[in-house]
């Protein structure tokens, strides 16, 4: 994806010329100086900067209220009140802890919701196909699983062919099996498509096994960030991941318990 796919999503008065033609690498998000309050109160997002390569898997962590999800919904184009310069591509598309099915249209319906023109089932088949939900695509929404829900979610995303996929913790509100089950279909789906993530999680393990790099917000900024150098498939009992996790723990503010502390409970 070449970097003449982005588009400015900014605020009034907002100049983006800055960021055109500067020579850089490519980027599929490219965030400089945001700023976002609400109400004339103390900004949810303060002169944040932010790159996402192409291709880049990357997830963001931070305590509740740190402006995880405002961030998001600036880069997904929902929340245009703003100061600085955003750039992310035009084909973009979000998955929300919540489904946001329409319960009186069927699932494949559902996916297509919002897309231009009149597009055919079968484009909302294979993307159904795709996430495991192709046998499930003339069903109500009321009658899926939490699981089930989310993957036609997630399909509704994939249909849109985006550059750049934004999710904002889909796994939330699944329990625990379907919550593994549903984090291994996205990094596949990642694995094969190719595009951009941003993952908003409060799951620092989530966030491990999932991102080429993990970041960590706080006073509405980048207040940390890592590359995460582990091979894939990972492993949680692998020592570099537990190192890892431990750190990102640290820098959460959650304290973990030492060496001593670990073998004394087992």
């Amino acid at each position: 994806m070449a970097t003449d796919f982005h588009r400015p999503v900014t605020g009034p008065g907002t100049d983006t010329r800055a960021q055109a033609g500067t020579g850089d690498e490519p980027a599929a998000v490219r965030v400089r100086g945001l700023s976002r309050s609400f109400d004339g109160g103390e900004p949810v997002i303060d002169r944040l900067e932010l790159d996402v390569r192409p291709g880049e898997f990357v997830a963001l962590l931070g305590r509740s209220g740190c402006g995880k999800s405002t961030l998001l919904r600036v880069l997904a184009g929902l929340d245009r009140e703003i100061g600085g310069t955003v750039l992310v591509p035009r084909r973009k598309a979000v998955a929300f802890q919540a489904p946001r099915l329409m319960p009186w249209k069927r699932v494949w319906r559902n996916v297509l919701l919002g897309l231009a023109g009149k597009p055919e089932r079968a484009v909302a088949e294979r993307a159904l196909a795709e996430v495991g939900l192709g046998h499930r695509s003339d069903a109500w929404p009321k009658t899926l699983s939490g699981g089930e829900a989310q993957r036609a979610s997630l399909a509704r995303a994939l249909v849109r062919e985006p550059d750049l996929l934004l999710l904002d913790e889909p796994f939330g509100a699944l329990d625990a099996l379907t919550r593994v089950k549903a984090q291994r279909l996205v990094g596949e789906v990642w694995q094969r498509r190719g595009c951009a993530v941003l993952l908003v999680t409060h799951d620092v393990e989530e966030a491990l096994l999932l991102a080429d790099r993990a970041l960590i917000m706080d006073d509405g900024a980048i207040a940390y960030a890592t590359p995460v150098g582990l091979p894939r498939p990972r492993d949680i009992a692998d020592p570099h991941f537990a190192e890892l996790r431990s750190l990102l723990l640290d820098r959460l503010g959650v304290e973990t318990p030492g060496p001593a502390a670990r073998h004394a409970a087992a």
